[in-house]
């Protein structure tokens, strides 16, 4: 079904080729960003001390967990995901009849992207990133929005906090390009990416109950 952000999701899915293909995969996945998540660790432990980072590590893992099993709702996956088994789940992007002007089901369409049938298709989608049928809310946007938002609210540095949104937004967008998220999807997943990190930084700063020295005075 044609809904009406549609077109802001074909305006920013494009085919960029093997190399951005590659690019987009690497920022939606893990691997690449360890070095930032050790990064921030070694950032709450050099400031708090490694009591502090033992609590930032678990409010972390909980909101990120939360953030994860309460987009799984919507998509029927995960251990909440029977909640609401009256809601009909949103296919992802790359399985979107309406899309390519398909009037056929959305497990059709999937059977033809996995056998590469489809000529000239409309929304490009990495054969890699095939996978998944539901796509709202999105359980990366949330989850790194959980994290960048405690994460900064701890390090409390300009600087930082710049890079934490930018590397969000990046992965945010990874997920649009990957034919894996509507912009609706990532905006709902953002919102809840973002209350439980304000949630879990208020948790922080209650039991540590110091300052970090680079709290901007």
């Amino acid at each position: 079904m044609y809904t009406f952000d549609h077109d802001l999701f074909l305006a920013l899915n494009f085919d960029g080729g093997d190399l951005v293909d590659k690019l987009m995969l690497a920022i939606s996945g893990t691997p690449l960003w360890i070095p930032l998540y050790l990064f921030i660790f070694w950032l709450v432990q050099r400031n708090y001390g490694w009591k502090a980072l033992g609590i930032f590590v678990l409010l972390l893992a909980a909101s990120m967990g939360l953030a994860d099993m309460v987009a799984g709702i919507f998509k029927h996956s995960g251990p909440l995901g029977g909640l609401l088994p009256q809601l009909e789940p949103r296919w992802r992007p790359m399985f979107e009849p309406a899309l390519e002007g398909l009037m056929i089901t959305p497990d059709s369409l999937r059977t033809l992207r996995e056998g590469a049938l489809l000529a000239t298709p409309e929304v490009h989608v990495p054969i890699e990133a095939l996978g998944g049928r539901f796509g709202t809310v999105s359980a990366h946007a949330s989850t790194v929005w959980a994290l960048c938002i405690l994460s900064s609210k701890v390090i409390r540095r300009n600087w930082f906090t710049i890079l934490m949104v930018c590397c969000t937004l990046l992965i945010c967008y990874s997920r649009i390009y990957l034919a894996k998220h509507y912009p609706m999807d990532i905006l709902w997943g953002s919102l809840l990416g973002v209350v439980l990190g304000l949630i879990a930084a208020r948790l922080f700063a209650h039991f540590t109950k110091r300052r970090s020295r680079f709290a901007i005075r």
